[in-house]
């Protein structure tokens, strides 16, 4: 039997994005502890894999591993996350996973992620860590390892899961954006996650979720590429580019605001590494570039 979640959304999101944006200003969209590490898929970077090891505390710090989304019958250290992590000098990896929900409920299986100081979540079908882990006292410990200030971190669906929306959550096939499992674990609030988006040339399917869900703010990362999240602050590490959808719309390039953009509804933008993203407030963190005298 199938676990599944469906969305309880707030009064703020019904009715639409300037309530939900002065709303969610108040509190943190990000974790209040520690950081998310959202990989678009294909993490080939060791940049990236060295900023995750890095957030858990250095070389000695406990990572997990959960491949659970990749659907195959069983994993063990041979993961290519796991080398990896070791490659880049992680000592402490530890590979956790089971789809039986009783199993992911009970203390031997939480054990280790009880201890660790760093999540990593492997690519493949996202509902398959719904199915697996929602609401069991794994998914507990999912959330503890970002209260005790560790880092949460996953590539391609590893990514989406960490939305509070969950996108391309359909057992159907990865091409419905507003699936039968629509509630991710929530370390970004308010928040849909896509990934692969300018490889696969998806930089239009988030419109599918926010015309449903219009006060959701939409992200959507590219390949081998890092937004690192703390609190309200986002930041692309590494890569290429990050797809923000907020309604809005931002350029480096002076007198923007003749540009003939689409309605608000139809809007996104690119930021690219470096960049930083008040989530709270929904706007670009703009850094005054230092002029040589």
């Amino acid at each position: 039997m199938k676990f599944q979640r469906f969305p309880i959304l707030t009064v703020a999101l019904a009715t639409g994005s300037m309530a939900l944006s002065s709303k969610i200003s108040e509190t943190y969209i990000g974790p209040e502890n520690g950081h998310l590490v959202i990989v678009g898929g294909n993490l080939q970077s060791d940049t990236i894999w060295q900023k995750i090891i890095a957030l858990a505390g250095g070389p000695e710090a406990p990572l997990v591993v959960i491949p659970t989304a990749g659907g195959e019958p069983t994993y063990n250290d041979s993961l290519s996350s796991v080398a990896s992590f070791r490659r880049n000098g992680a000592k402490n990896v530890t590979v956790v996973h089971t789809y039986d929900p009783a199993i992911a409920d009970t203390e031997e299986f939480v054990a280790p992620i009880r201890e660790a100081k760093g999540v990593f979540f492997d690519g493949g079908r996202q509902w398959r860590l719904v199915d697996a882990y929602a609401g069991t006292k794994t998914e507990h410990a999912f959330q503890a390892v970002l209260d005790r200030g560790g880092v949460v971190s996953g590539s391609s669906a590893g990514a989406s899961i960490q939305g509070s929306f969950l996108a391309r959550g359909d057992t159907a096939n990865n091409q419905v954006m507003v699936g039968d499992h629509t509630v991710g674990f929530g370390y970004l609030k308010n928040a849909a996650i896509d990934q692969h988006v300018l490889v696969r040339n998806r930089h239009f399917d988030m419109f599918d979720i926010l015309q449903a869900y219009p006060g959701l703010l939409g992200v959507a990362v590219d390949e081998n590429t890092a937004l690192v999240v703390h609190q309200n602050e986002a930041e692309v590490y590494a890569g290429t580019y990050v797809l923000i959808y907020d309604g809005g719309f931002w350029s480096r390039e002076e007198q923007s605001e003749l540009k003939n953009l689409p309605p608000p509804e139809s809007r996104f933008y690119f930021l690219r590494p470096g960049d930083k993203y008040d989530l709270g407030l929904r706007k670009v963190i703009q850094v005054e570039e230092a002029t040589e005298l």
